[in-house]
């Protein structure tokens, strides 16, 4: 019997990049909470940054870690999967072919957790699928190489329409609407998951697109139709006076003349 289920991002992904420090990994973690209240699905777990507000945002919900029942991982890049030893309770799931490129990675190579990598070759409670598998009730995954040779995107249902969890096989709107991809290993496999979310999502209206680093949105076989607004502020200090703080709001464009 199929379930359905109602999304909450607890982290919303950025869809930016750090021109002078390195990969942002400002990525997104989704959950989905099944509305018989019998599984607490994690989309990504996020990265030791989001150790903080995890705990936080789930708390706001009436959760605990160990009320996390299953996590679906899209793949092994680090923003995305570093912290799925803190559900000690949870079934993870990741793609197979996913799993063995990782490992056979030398370190360093790509943005690939090693350690977290070869402690999912390990563990017991982690279950390696395939495209189409049905991973529970309500919840299909959808293969999506090309970003790396094992992604996999993951569909729920919900009361209306589907949550569509691309990962990084759509990383923002602008991929999805342009069908360019960039940071890929393989770029016409990439074109083609783009396509293939491209088609399910615009079946239906009421489906929700949940990116890798972007806010959710809604997509109409043409363009985007936002689900929440972009949120992202930093604090800096430039001074030498400690109460001298300077905001940006990260989630407007900034006008360069």
């Amino acid at each position: 019997m199929s379930k359905t289920y109602a999304l909450h991002v607890l982290v919303q992904g950025y869809p930016g990049r750090s021109l002078h420090h390195g990969g942002l990994g400002w990525s997104t973690v989704g959950l989905l909470r099944s509305r018989d209240g019998a599984e607490n699905v994690l989309l990504d777990t996020g990265h030791y940054m989001h150790r903080d507000v995890l705990p936080q945002r789930l708390a706001e919900l009436g959760l605990r870690a160990d009320e996390i029942t299953a996590i679906a991982v899209s793949h092994a890049h680090w923003d995305h999967c570093l912290n799925v030893t803190l559900f000690p309770k949870a079934q993870i799931f990741i793609g197979a072919a996913e799993l063995e490129w990782a490992a056979s990675q030398p370190a360093g190579k790509y943005p690939v957790a090693e350690l977290h990598v070869e402690w999912m070759m390990k563990a017991r409670n982690v279950e390696r699928i395939a495209d189409g598998d049905q991973i529970l009730p309500g919840i299909e995954a959808l293969a999506t190489p090309g970003h790396t040779p094992g992604h996999m995107a993951y569909v729920a249902q919900g009361e209306r329409g589907e949550y569509i969890y691309t990962g990084d096989a759509i990383k923002n709107g602008a991929e999805l609407c342009s069908q360019r991809v960039e940071m890929t290993l393989e770029e016409e496999r990439s074109l083609a998951a783009v396509r293939r979310v491209r088609e399910r999502a615009a079946a239906n209206p009421e489906s929700t697109i949940v990116f890798g680093h972007d806010r959710c949105c809604g997509f109409d076989g043409a363009h985007l139709h936002e689900r929440e607004p972009l949120r992202f502020e930093l604090k800096a200090r430039f001074t030498e006076d400690f109460e001298d703080l300077t905001f940006f709001d990260l989630g407007r464009p900034a006008v360069r003349a």
